[in-house]
């Protein structure tokens, strides 16, 4: 691996973590829910991933699916998670903030920047949905936030890879960029090298049976989307050093 690209790799739960850090990773995104996109982690899985040595712990805050535009209450809860996790030694913590029409939310976005202190402040893909990503860019550096979390404003990094490349030129060490989604041992050192970018953001979890999901397949406690019950996604550490080895 190059001793110049950062591995960040996206977990969801303390036992991701601890894959994460066998693997060599050298910051893990803590969330839960990871098929909702992330969403805050418990503070037992956020105590027990602080225990893991020599890897950043950086939890997500977000407290629901479906955007990132939130009522008064749920940005009451998100400060008070935000406080918690800062409190009880996290390395930064991950947010994003729009408003209705897309754009980015600076008063709350500076609020949460200011709350981090010292420590790293990133807006996650929230960005990508924001209709000038060049003008969000700006606004997220007048905010003072430390890194952007994108896909380039496309489903995957190798579709907005152009993009990407543009956002590195533009933001020439004001601001971080961390290239994240659809990074794969098979495309991780062309988007590295054509975009320059200096760390990397990646998932790489597989299938793992759940025995006590295995007996009443009919029975379901999710939504509408029915997820399996017998199977459960945990992050593999073989998974995470093919990625690393492949750049």
């Amino acid at each position: 691996m190059q001793k110049d690209i950062r591995i960040e790799i996206c977990c969801g739960s303390y036992e991701d973590v601890l894959a994460a850090k066998q693997a060599g990773a050298h910051r893990a995104e803590l969330n839960s829910a990871l098929f909702l996109g992330g969403l805050t982690p418990s503070m037992g899985n956020f105590l027990k991933a602080m225990q893991v040595p020599d890897i950043e712990i950086l939890p997500m805050v977000r407290p629901r699916s479906a955007g990132f535009c939130y009522s008064a209450a749920e940005y009451e809860t998100m400060l008070e998670d935000a406080k918690l996790f800062l409190g009880h030694g996290a390395h930064g913590i991950v947010f994003g903030f729009l408003n209705a029409d897309c754009t980015v939310d600076t008063e709350r976005t500076a609020e949460f920047v200011k709350l981090t202190g010292m420590k790293t402040a990133v807006f996650h893909r929230a960005f990508d949905l924001t209709p000038d990503p060049y003008e969000a860019l700006e606004s997220l550096i007048r905010c003072g936030v430390t890194r952007v979390l994108t896909s380039g404003q496309a489903p995957s990094v190798p579709e907005g890879i152009a993009l990407i490349r543009d956002l590195v030129e533009r933001a020439r060490g004001r601001i971080e960029i961390l290239p994240g989604a659809g990074v794969r041992a098979s495309n991780i050192a062309h988007i590295i090298q054509y975009t320059k970018a200096t760390q990397i953001h990646f998932s790489a979890s597989v299938k793992q049976a759940e025995p006590s999901g295995q007996n009443n397949r009919g029975l379901h406690f999710g939504g509408a989307l029915y997820p399996p019950e017998d199977v459960i996604d945990v992050t593999s550490a073989v998974k995470i050093r093919s990625v690393i080895d492949a750049i």
